[in-house]
């Protein structure tokens, strides 16, 4: 039986914890078949070997750039969770510094035994390595014990993240308001010569 990978919940409050310890370290190649089963529900859509590429992918460019960090937390040396940390910023329009701390995951198995906190730890010691003040992470809506479990470290709610296929957004736009792109300077000029040349035809010889 497979493992389910959850968030990270509010039931990992100091009183609850086990005295497990845990231990966190930079993902490593042999790490992706474990992270692609924690990270399944939030992958793209698709085969085993695709995702699995996907997440090899991820954890090679992390391990070469300064500023991004795949984190894995063990417990009794079993991979428990994970989290993807990003130096970056608030938003591509807010410039100010932040770490993105994404899919902080743990291993259903693996609740209450601090891993949540430890994961969130590395976060802010990546943080303060790179001499940022802020980390931003997300929690899917429908879970409360995420949701809880951020908001009990300090992470306060700034934007809803919304999402559907393009089709979607493009057959609830109004008809009216769908704007057809502006012609390219070559197609203008196209159309200048194809008049021109059409009223050449029509003056009589």
């Amino acid at each position: 039986m497979g493992r389910q990978g959850a968030t990270v919940g509010a039931r990992e409050s100091g009183a609850s914890m086990s005295r497990t310890p845990v231990t966190v370290r930079a993902a490593e190649p042999t790490d992706v078949a474990s992270l692609r089963e924690l990270w399944s529900d939030i992958l793209r859509k698709g085969g085993l070997d695709e995702q699995l590429a996907d997440v090899s992918r991820v954890v090679a460019t992390a391990a070469e750039r300064d500023d991004q960090c795949v984190v894995v937390a063990e417990v009794d040396g079993e991979v428990a969770g994970a989290v993807y940390l990003e130096a970056t910023t608030f938003t591509p329009l807010n410039l100010e510094s932040a770490v993105l701390a994404v899919s902080p995951h743990v291993f259903s198995q693996f609740r209450r035994k601090g891993v949540g906190s430890a994961l969130m730890e590395s976060a802010c010691r990546f943080a303060e390595q790179h001499g940022i003040a802020h980390i931003q992470t997300a929690a899917a809506s429908e879970s409360r014990d995420a949701n809880r479990f951020m908001a009990r470290l300090s992470l306060a709610p700034q934007a809803t993240l919304r999402a559907a296929t393009t089709s979607a957004v493009r057959a609830r736009l109004p008809q009216s308001r769908q704007v057809t792109p502006a012609a390219t300077s070559k197609q203008r000029i196209d159309r200048v010569l194809a008049a021109r040349r059409i009223r050449r035809e029509q003056v009589p010889g």
